[in-house]
């Protein structure tokens, strides 16, 4: 009885669409790394991390998520989290001058990638607790600092890509909160200012150009923005319907780096063309649906947070992701959700459709308007 049972709570608990949406992404991934090598190695220890993925996300998608809602558990999980970072920052292994990772000989972990979703879990717990009182600024900076200690411990490795998911995750969840947004105009505009202030007066002229080499890095395309200017020759050399699986000369002569990690999207985009791209954002499209649609009918405000956190964050590294293989975001080395190769920042993404998943068969669709309407504060 006890298999029939476990069966009846996926069936009852997970979003059909939402997962049947991910799977072609998952496959556009794989054929992507497997086209440009005869060994396959990126192509089979990916398909292990997608069954650990699919495991977390079936395992978390059963079992109650009503632990995550009390603060000693929520916050033992967080600091536990916290000390991860700071742990790997001084003996993590090294990997292109960043401490971000911890190598388990077998296979390796980045706690940043976790961290983004206790953020997450975090800010949709003190928010959800504040929902009456949220106008008041102190919650922009309270809710801050839970962004801000993370933020600084995983620049400490250096990571910029997490640390900017963090902020961007941290700032998406202030502006659904309800929080005002005359406060944080003016946390802002103090921030913009001193960065000017920093510019004009402190910053040498050396330091300027690495920040504007960052920020644009097609202004040297034959150094820190070769990669960026290669991803997007690779993106536009597809054109329509692309050059077909395994023929994107970019990838396949080596020209374009890290095809299968940070730059998955710009070979995918050569073999497949714009017809693939316009799939892809398709079924992106329906998951981010998906997710804010579950989020909606969240039984109390935390679910609710919790799902318009998540859909964040996959935006998040979208954005980013696709930015820099066009050449409009600079290089922060951000996977793609569901097609980088890597298997922290896989099943990361699978443990929170996952929790999401475990909210959305207790949420209560009947009161969906009203909590809607409670939600948005109309």
């Amino acid at each position: 009885m006890v298999l029939p049972v476990f069966a009846r709570r996926i069936i009852s608990g997970v979003d059909w669409i939402l997962f049947f949406a991910v799977l072609p992404l998952l496959f556009f991934g794989l054929v992507t790394m497997s086209s440009f090598t005869d060994a396959n190695m990126f192509f089979e220890k990916q398909l292990i991390w997608i069954a650990v993925g699919l495991f977390f996300f079936f395992l978390f998608a059963s079992i109650d998520a009503g632990p995550l809602k009390k603060t000693g558990f929520l916050v033992s999980l967080f600091a536990f989290a916290l000390a991860l970072l700071l742990l790997v920052a001084f003996t993590g292994s090294a990997v292109k001058g960043a401490r971000s990772w911890f190598n388990l000989g077998f296979f390796s972990f980045e706690p940043a990638d976790p961290v983004k979703l206790l953020i997450i879990l975090m800010l949709a717990k003190y928010f959800s607790r504040r929902h009456v009182e949220i106008a008041h600024y102190k919650h922009i900076l309270i809710s801050g600092l839970y962004a801000f200690i993370p933020f600084i411990l995983i620049m400490l490795q250096p990571d910029f890509g997490s640390g900017l998911i963090i902020f961007l995750i941290w700032l998406g969840m202030v502006m659904v909160s309800g929080v005002s947004k005359k406060h944080l105009f003016i946390i802002f505009s103090i921030g913009v200012i001193s960065f000017g202030m920093l510019w004009m007066f402190v910053f040498k002229p050396y330091q300027k150009n690495r920040i504007l080499t960052f920020i644009h890095p097609l202004t040297d395309i034959r150094g820190a923005g070769y990669n960026a200017y290669q991803s997007t020759i690779a993106v536009g050399s597809g054109e329509i319907w692309g050059k077909g699986i395994g023929y994107g000369t970019q990838s396949r002569l080596k020209f374009l780096p890290e095809y299968e990690t940070d730059f998955v999207f710009a070979a995918f985009a050569e073999e497949w063309g714009f017809a693939g791209i316009f799939l892809f954002f398709l079924l992106i499209g329906i998951v981010i649906w998906r997710i804010l649609t579950n989020a909606l009918i969240g039984a109390t405000n935390f679910e609710m947070l919790f799902g318009m956190g998540l859909a964040i964050f996959f935006m998040s590294h979208i954005i980013v992701n696709v930015g820099m293989n066009i050449g409009l975001l600079p290089v922060t080395g951000i996977p793609l959700p569901f097609m980088s190769y890597g298997g922290s920042h896989l099943v990361t993404e699978f443990i929170g459709l996952g929790v999401l998943m475990s909210m959305r068969r207790n949420s209560r669709a009947a009161h969906r308007d009203a909590m809607k309407n409670e939600f948005l504060g109309i």
